[in-house]
C-alpha cells in the first residue's frame, strides 16, 4: 500500500493526523501536513483509509 497526498489540494485541518497519527504528522513551523510512513505496513491500512476519508479536501488516496 502506498499513501499519496496532493500537497496541491491539501489545506492542513490534521483530520489525517487525528485519523492516522503513525503516517502522518502536521509540521508546527508551517502547518503542513507531513507523510511520515509514505509506505505503512498493512496492518495500518484501516487507519490509511480512515485518514483519507476524513480528509475535507479529498487530499489523500491509497493505491494498493
Amino acid at each position: 500500500m502506498r499513501v499519496v497526498v496532493d500537497f496541491d489540494a491539501c489545506a492542513a485541518h490534521g483530520d489525517c493526523v487525528a485519523a492516522a497519527p503513525e503516517i502522518f504528522d502536521l509540521a508546527d513551523d508551517d502547518e503542513v501536513v507531513r507523510v511520515l510512513q509514505d509506505e505503512p505496513a498493512e496492518e495500518l491500512r484501516a487507519q490509511a483509509e480512515a485518514a483519507a476519508d476524513a480528509c475535507p479536501m479529498f487530499a489523500i488516496t491509497i493505491e494498493g
